[in-house]
Order: structure tokens, then C-alpha cells, then sequence
């Protein structure tokens, strides 16, 4: 089976002496209800050998230590050259959204992972926790005032450390961002958030490229079967009929509506055939008529207050 040679997007870096950093534009996200070792790593090493060289973990989803052994047996068997052919994406949880905790956590991750560096580092939510208090859900006692400047300036710190190539964030608002941007001496260099064909992030998406800031897109097929579970994506008869008239399959032409966007994008998927056919969307193009059917798609935020446990209504801002 030849590997599919995924195109890139360049991260901005601090300065033009900065070494440029390419980014694949599909990724495998890690993040499940349950994630078992092995099933982790076997998803991994397929996906290394279709060309996935883009991989998303974060220290809640449980998958840093799987991601690192399938890092190291790819090496082992000669799957990559070295570990620079992968991009690694990370991010900072919200009881360790601190500025004393930030290096220890992400230390922390590295460790797992059993790397030198990561390619991303993310603020997870824009929410403190405190401390002791790891796994959701929280109570508005758990929460605490979220210190956005002191953080980023630990974040900024990671990355003159070489922790991690760059640095960015996830689920921030245009407010949010519009706040960072004020202040920061390193600009986010992504916002990873929700975005799907039922939640298409226009405004979101025109500020990020107005500001050079990528977008990454997660649950890009929206999260049937999860507790989360919304049919407006796989299931929109719309999508099917687009999928029948090109003979692809409605996740791929979603994934592809997306590539189209201009933003990246991290389906998780650790069925061998869905990883095969999620990678297999730069061959083909949808055409306008599709394109105006899809953004008359009913828009609807899974995490409207952010994830169950998360006791914040205004999380967003109101923005949709």
C-alpha cells in the first residue's frame, strides 16, 4: 500500500530568523471516551504507514504514553526517519492552567510521550481548575479566575526553552482571542476548536485569517456515538446525496469541504478502513453548487457551555 502524501500549511513563527514549521493539514485526533494502549498504538502505526504524520493528543485524553510507544516502534521499524517527520500536538489541562504548573505539566507530557519537544503546544480550555482537581466534571467551586496573561507568558517561555516549536490555543472565541493578540509577545500560532458542516465558524474563521492564525478543526464529523452524539453531520441526508453524486463517502466529503476551508483537521478514527478512506479526500474537489448547499446547513454547537462539566454558559461569548 503506497503512503498518501498529505499536504502542509506554515505555522508563523515569532521572527523571520525563526525557522519556518510545517504543519500536515490532516491529523489523527486521539481523543476517546476510553483509550486503550494498544488499540492507540496499532491506530498509530496504520496511520504512519497511510501517511499520517500529524498527530493530536493533549494531557486529558489518556493517549500521550500509547502516542510515545507507537512513536518509538515506527522508528524501530523504519517507518519514519527520524522523529522530526512528525508533527505532535499537546495541550495544557485546565487544573494545570497555572503559570507554576504550565512547564511542570508540560514536562509531564513530553515525559509520556518520551520526546525532547512537541511541535504544538495548546491551552486546552480557556478555564483554571484548581489544582487538585484533574478529571471533570467541575463545580463552579472547582473553578478559579483564569490568569490568560501569566499563562501565556509561561507558554512563551516553553517555547524559548524549545519545549515545543509553537504555541497556541484551543475553544477560544474571537473575544478571547482578540484579548491574547493585545498582549502577547508570541502570537497563538492555532486555535484548535469544534467545527464541522453543522458548525461552520465563519466569523471565528475570518479573524484567525485576518490574524494569521490557523485553524484547527475537531470533531470534524461531529461525535456520533459519544455522549455528545449529533446527527447533523454523517446523518444529513444532504451530505449523503453529495457523498452518492462524487462516489465518495460522506465523511469525505466533509473532511474535503474542510481541506476547502482552507483550515486543518484531526478526525479520530482507529478503524483501519475509515483511517484509509479520511486520508484519501486531495484527489478530488467538491464543486460550487456543493459548497451552497453546505452553508445552508442548520448550525448547531455541540459544546454550547463547553463540555459536560464545565458550568461556564458564556464560555463563547455568544458567538456561534
Amino acid at each position: 500500500m503506497s503512503a498518501t502524501t498529505v499536504p502542509s500549511v506554515v505555522i508563523r513563527q515569532p521572527s523571520s530568523k525563526s525557522k519556518p514549521i510545517s504543519m500536515p493539514v490532516i491529523g489523527l485526533g486521539t481523543a476517546a471516551e476510553h483509550n486503550d494502549v494498544e488499540v492507540v498504538k496499532s491506530a498509530v502505526i496504520e496511520a504512519i504507514k497511510m501517511g499520517y504524520r500529524h498527530f493530536d493528543t493533549a494531557a486529558q485524553y489518556g493517549s500521550e504514553q500509547a502516542l510515545g510507544e507507537a512513536i518509538a516502534e515506527a522508528l524501530q521499524l523504519g517507518l519514519i526517519a527520524s522523529r522530526d517527520d512528525l508533527f505532535i500536538t499537546s495541550k495544557l489541562w485546565c487544573c494545570d492552567n497555572h503559570p507554576h504548573l504550565l512547564l511542570p505539566a508540560l514536562q509531564n507530557s513530553l515525559q509520556c510521550l518520551k520526546l525532547d519537544y512537541l511541535d504544538l503546544y495548546l491551552i486546552h480550555w480557556p478555564i483554571s481548575a484548581k489544582p487538585e482537581k484533574r478529571y471533570m466534571p467541575y463545580s463552579e467551586e472547582c473553578l478559579v479566575p483564569f490568569d490568560l496573561k501569566g499563562v501565556w507568558a509561561a507558554m512563551e517561555e516553553a517555547h524559548r526553552l524549545g519545549l515545543t516549536k509553537s504555541i497556541g490555543v484551543s475553544n477560544f472565541s474571537c473575544k478571547k482571542l482578540k484579548n491574547l493578540v493585545s498582549f502577547a509577545t508570541i502570537p497563538p500560532s492555532v486555535n484548535q476548536v469544534e467545527m464541522n458542516i453543522a458548525m461552520q465558524q465563519k466569523n471565528l474563521r475570518e479573524y484567525c485569517k485576518a490574524k494569521d492564525i490557523i485553524v484547527t478543526a475537531y470533531s470534524p464529523l461531529g461525535a456520533k456515538g459519544t455522549k455528545w452524539d449529533i446527527n447533523q453531520v454523517l446523518d444529513n441526508e444532504l451530505i449523503k446525496q453529495i457523498a452518492q453524486d462524487h462516489g465518495k463517502t460522506a465523511a469525505q466529503v466533509c473532511l474535503r469541504w474542510l481541506f476547502e476551508q482552507g483550515v486543518t483537521l484531526i478526525p479520530k478514527s482507529y478503524n483501519k478502513e475509515r483511517l484509509k478512506q479520511n486520508i484519501e479526500i486531495f484527489d478530488w474537489s467538491l464543486t460550487k453548487d456543493d459548497h451552497e448547499k453546505i452553508n445552508q446547513v442548520k448550525q448547531d454547537r455541540m459544546f454550547k457551555d463547553g463540555p459536560a462539566g464545565f458550568p461556564l454558559p458564556d464560555l463563547f461569548d455568544g458567538e456561534t
